[in-house]
């Protein structure tokens, strides 16, 4: 069993008091979960995917005025909810695909990159490149392949480079790690990689590591989950985790698991937040991938380096809405962003269950969810079909 509540602090302060409200509120989930279904409550615990797909679907055509503050922000919105609907194995009929194919080439600029709203109006940015990109990959189909313009993409990617080995999230804006994962990760999968773009680029995300092990935004900063795993993931892709220190980054990755409740914090004396799901959750298989290929995984039959266990109760009990979709915490309110990295955390740890009859593995594992490959959090058939597509031997 889990303890009730952390220990209580010597000094109180806000931050302590706002940390036992959450591992209550936590508790009060769990607590309706077992009156619900009683001795058979793990048996019974499970993904309500009926619901969140009709969440997800509510999402498509219309949204909610607000998500009027997202207004640059509209191909993330289509890869967290096509994403999401990849990872739940929901159908999609062939006419919607088109119709967000034929959005997200109307928000290409004709001189390289996606904005975060149709062009023009708005500025290509790494952040909704990406995200276009990542959906446009989900869909898979030969339109969806053909709408990006990959020579002019090639030249934004090259134009966001910086001197220090860095890249811009867009023209004249900030270089930091997410820069770096965004533009590299769009490289690979779009058959992008040159020596040019990828000059420095290893050693700039390298200086970006604290002495707490985890990767902050720029050098000095502090380390930071979606940062951490941008930094990993990029590094895993040049292929140059070596210049990381990495059971540094193990040990900080492991203390961002809460002891109480199994969800992960991003920061140090941070609360839980089902997004880390997959930003802390998904750098364990990468790192977990790298130790395999040096020889130097603990010969101990443990499968997992972290408690898939206490990932899934966080994720089912606690991040579910009863009305569909998931949310940060208790109390919260659902929305596509936290729907889509819950359901990406989840999807790494059904890639790694534990062994069989543990009762970490929930009993409708593994139909709930399609594998994702980590490095792109896409799912990982549809990245394989990109890389053949864009990448022919």
């Amino acid at each position: 069993m889990l303890p009730r509540t952390s220990p209580p602090p010597r000094v109180p302060t806000a931050t302590s008091d706002e940390q036992r409200a959450t591992e209550e509120a936590c508790h009060t989930a769990v607590d309706k979960w077992l009156d619900e279904h009683g001795a058979l409550a793990r048996d019974s615990l499970s993904l309500s995917r009926a619901s969140h797909v009709a969440f997800l679907n509510s999402g498509l055509r219309e949204l909610p005025s607000g998500y009027c503050s997202l207004d640059a922000s509209r191909p993330w919105i289509c890869y967290w909810i096509i994403h999401s609907l990849e990872m739940l194995r929901e159908p999609r009929a062939d006419e919607l695909e088109e119709d967000v194919v034929r959005f997200l080439a109307s928000c290409q600029d004709p001189s390289g990159g996606f904005c975060g709203g149709p062009f023009p109006g708005q500025s290509p940015h790494l952040a909704p490149t990406y995200a276009a990109v990542n959906t446009l990959v989900t869909i898979g189909t030969e339109s969806a392949y053909r709408a990006i313009d990959r020579e002019s993409l090639r030249r934004f990617l090259l134009r966001m480079k910086t001197a220090e080995g860095g890249f811009t999230m867009h023209e004249d804006g900030e270089a930091d790690v997410r820069g770096s994962y965004t533009a590299l990760a769009v490289a690979s999968l779009c058959n992008l990689w040159t020596d040019e773009l990828v000059e420095g680029a290893a050693e700039f995300v390298a200086s970006c590591q604290t002495y707490e092990g985890g990767i902050g935004a720029t050098p000095g900063e502090e380390a930071h989950g979606g940062y951490t795993f941008c930094g990993l993931a990029a590094m895993v892709l040049l292929n140059r985790v070596e210049l990381l220190r990495v059971p540094h980054m193990m040990d900080w990755l492991v203390r961002r698991q809460m002891a109480v409740h199994g969800g992960f914090q991003g920061r140090t004396n941070k609360l839980v937040d089902s997004c880390y799901s997959f930003w802390q959750g998904g750098a364990f298989p990468l790192i977990q991938s790298v130790l395999e290929a040096r020889g130097e995984l603990p010969e101990t039959g443990v499968r997992s380096l972290f408690s898939t266990t206490g990932l899934f109760d966080y994720i089912l009990t606690c991040s579910q809405s009863p009305q569909g979709g998931l949310r940060d915490k208790p109390g919260r309110g659902r929305d596509y962003y936290h729907t889509c990295y819950a359901l990406s955390g989840y999807a790494v740890c059904a890639a790694e269950p534990p062994s069989p009859g543990s009762e970490g593995v929930p009993a409708h594992w593994p139909a709930a969810v399609d594998f994702v490959n980590p490095v792109y959090n896409v799912s990982a058939a549809k990245a394989a079909k990109a890389l053949e597509y864009f990448c022919p031997s």
